[in-house]
């Protein structure tokens, strides 16, 4: 697989996710981010000890942003020809394999991509790996892996 490009070091400005206001305090109001609306909301009005709202300040990075570690970008891939897109890509991108792929296509991206020189981030999902040791007909020792 090839490496990923040099690229300048990712920094996230703020990893904790927005909670939604009184989520804490209700179980009927969910975690997940909702502006505040009301006209005495005190976190709307940016009051001293309240939560932070989401703003274009937390923004990372436009060369950093959607990128993973390794330094590549994800590509949902689905078939053998969304891998051959990522030929010449294959510094910046990285293929994830969708979850509902069957095994045997899957095994089938994942040879292309090898063969492609592509890095694949799910690689080993959904895939039963058996290894067998047997003696062939002429007693010679054989040792073979299937996918």
């Amino acid at each position: 697989m090839a490496a990923a490009k040099p690229h300048v070091p990712i920094v996230k400005k703020r990893t904790a996710t927005f909670k939604r206001f009184q989520s804490d305090r209700f179980m009927r109001v969910g975690e997940s981010w909702r502006k505040p609306k009301g006209i005495d909301n005190r976190q709307r009005r940016r009051f001293k000890g309240t939560a932070a709202m989401p703003k274009i300040g937390y923004g990372n990075n436009k060369k950093t942003r959607h990128m993973m570690p390794s330094g590549h970008k994800a590509f949902l891939v689905r078939n053998v020809a969304d891998v051959e897109l990522l030929l010449m890509h294959n510094r910046t991108f990285a293929a994830e394999i969708a979850s509902n792929v069957s095994s045997r296509k899957r095994i089938a991206i994942i040879e292309k991509a090898r063969a492609l020189n592509v890095k694949v981030t799910n690689g080993q999902a959904k895939i039963l790996t058996l290894s067998v040791a047997f003696l062939d007909l002429k007693g010679a020792f054989i040792h073979r892996v299937f996918l």
